[in-house]
């Protein structure tokens, strides 16, 4: 799994590690006669106060993608410098010139789905909103570089990067929260993505402490991710959120000519939502709900069609992203998409008697879990397999995925040969027991 994660200054490094980098990088430079940007790599032990434990890897004869958080820190055009030095001028700045100012992050917005194990997605960009970006020298602000637009489509053959997002603030604490408010304000409709894991990390307090290490995802998502946690004051403002949003679309429906009955039936105030798998009686007012008994003050300026709302509820401002997925609304915010079924409370008592959809067997498919070409078969009609076999190899974004058997069996029927491109879902084989 690549490296989503840059911050400058790192808080791995002192400035004694700092100083003696820089000479060494510089040195190597001056080696091997290269004069323009380049990026120095090297491995650093935190578990070495005296600052001598660091260790070359590298050199990159470029800039690199997390070049933003050190012009954020310095306030250094890189790429001007680079143009500069290349059109033949002489540096206008020496190191001791160069200064460290604030802390600054850059998140990596990936076309992959961390809900799924972080595997690749492809498609159509359908709706692209990046969040607003703020100017320099005007106390924290963010910056989005990406190179994308609204009905690109993302492929399976290329890195799977949509955008760098980049915050800077006076501390590091304050650089993380900016990282959250954007991303809460960063819309993505079509391939999946994984903003929601990005302000995940940036809420999580290993990383906020900076006890991180590369075991970071296996360590804290060992059974997958499945979204940012949510305290029970969150949970309550969402459910009055989402009763307050299902009010809206359903007074909008009552303005609709010709129906039934004569005159406007009035919208219900009182409520039942259930969020992930709890039960909220929600009552609304102005400007405040009661849930559960307590009042929560607050307002939300979502209006139907809207996909991105704000919202303020028990202390805290909250950016949305608010669709329909019916019979459920999907309200995401801090790292995590809340499902919620609202019904009005005379009705909600009824819904223990529908009947649950029991979804289909699969356990005999071989299912493409992303888009992307298939590369290996690596069994033929009529093989006996054993649970953990591969089956095939799928190449998505620069990545050789191994699909493998959940069960003994036999092959079945294969419906793709080597050198086809699969789609999510497709049914690469079938198996018999």
């Amino acid at each position: 799994h690549q490296k989503v994660v840059e911050e400058a200054p790192s808080p791995f490094v002192t400035p004694k590690m700092r100083k003696a980098m820089g000479e060494q990088c510089v040195a190597l430079a001056r080696a091997v006669g290269y004069f323009s940007a380049g990026t120095v790599e090297l491995i650093v032990s935190g578990a070495d106060p005296s600052g001598e434990s660091f260790y070359f890897l590298e050199m990159n004869t470029r800039l690199q993608v997390e070049h933003p958080v050190t012009e954020a820190i310095t306030g250094i055009d890189l790429v001007e410098q680079m143009i500069r030095v290349a059109y033949g001028e002489k540096l206008a700045l020496a190191q001791a010139d160069i200064g460290i100012d604030g802390w600054s992050m850059e998140t990596r917005v990936y076309a992959e789905d961390p809900y799924r194990g972080f595997l690749p997605s492809t498609g159509r960009l359908v709706r692209y909103q990046p969040p607003a970006a703020s100017a320099p020298g005007r106390g924290p602000y963010i910056r989005v570089d990406d190179g994308v637009a609204e009905g690109g489509e993302v492929s399976i053959f290329y890195d799977p990067m949509i955008a760098k997002l980049i915050t800077w603030a006076p501390t590091r604490d304050e650089a993380a929260a900016l990282q959250v408010h954007a991303l809460d304000r960063f819309h993505i409709e079509g391939p999946g993505h994984n903003i929601d894991f990005l302000s995940a990390l940036m809420q999580h307090p290993r990383f906020l402490s900076g006890d991180i290490t590369t075991g970071f995802i296996a360590e804290e998502y060992p059974d997958g991710f499945t979204g940012a946690p949510a305290d029970d004051d969150r949970r309550a403002t969402i459910a009055a959120i989402a009763a307050g949003i299902e009010f809206s679309h359903m007074a909008r429906a009552r303005r609709i000519s010709e129906q039934l009955a004569d005159g406007a039936i009035p919208v219900t105030f009182d409520w039942v939502v259930q969020i992930d798998g709890r039960e909220y009686a929600v009552t609304l007012g102005d400007d405040h709900a009661v849930v559960n008994g307590q009042r929560i003050d607050g307002t939300c300026d979502w209006q139907p069609g809207q996909r991105m709302a704000t919202a303020t509820g028990n202390g805290e401002t909250l950016g949305l992203i608010v669709t329909r997925q019916r019979p459920h609304w999907l309200i995401t915010t801090h790292g995590r998409t809340h499902r919620a079924r609202v019904l009005p409370a005379r009705i909600a008592p009824l819904a223990a008697h529908m009947l649950e959809k029991t979804p289909p067997d699969t356990s005999k498919l071989l299912i493409c879990p992303m888009p992307g070409l298939l590369v290996k078969l690596h069994v033929a009609t009529g093989d006996k397999v054993e649970a953990g076999q591969p089956l095939a190899t799928v190449e998505a974004m620069k990545m050789e995925n191994i699909l493998r058997s959940a069960k003994p069996g036999a092959i079945g029927k294969i419906h793709f040969g080597e050198g086809d491109s699969l789609v999510t879902d497709a049914i690469i084989l079938e198996l018999e027991t």
